[in-house]
């Protein structure tokens, strides 16, 4: 269940760490810049400081199931980065199924024409914007 105030939805990647942000109403889901992994203690140093900035009170985390539901070597990591970071902000975490959003973010971006160089990263943060959009709309309902 989302708290009050602004959600930050990461879609954590090896390379990568794609960005979400909710509105303060938890209406709509806007990317931010893609982070580049830096290593663990650099990573979620530079997401206390941004949840800080931003008025975070909530991470969502995409969970990386495999297909068939179970749960991935990815997503062990995944449970492991989560803890710290829960821990080194004292912010809740949640997880929410992500197998459907890097699909939906590549169909997107190969409408829109993306440069190849710039493709990336650019589903990365829009995998995160699917993410917490899909959780957003889900709280409005239930």
């Amino acid at each position: 269940m989302a708290t009050a105030g602004r959600i930050l939805a990461l879609d954590l990647g090896k390379k990568r760490i794609g960005l979400a942000i909710s509105d303060e109403l938890g209406i709509t889901a806007q990317g931010l810049e893609t982070m580049e992994r830096k290593g663990r203690r650099d990573d979620i140093e530079a997401l206390r400081k941004l949840a800080a900035g931003k008025g975070v009170t909530q991470f969502l985390i995409g969970d990386p199931l495999h297909m068939s539901g179970e749960a991935s070597r990815q997503g062990q990591y995944t449970r492991e980065f989560a803890g710290e970071l829960q821990r080194k902000t004292g912010l809740p975490v949640e997880f929410r199924d992500e197998r459907w959003t890097s699909l939906e973010a590549e169909r997107t971006i190969r409408g829109a024409g993306v440069a190849n160089h710039a493709r990336k990263a650019t589903i990365d943060r829009l995998s995160a914007v699917i993410l917490l959009q899909s959780y957003l709309d889900a709280e409005k309902i239930g």
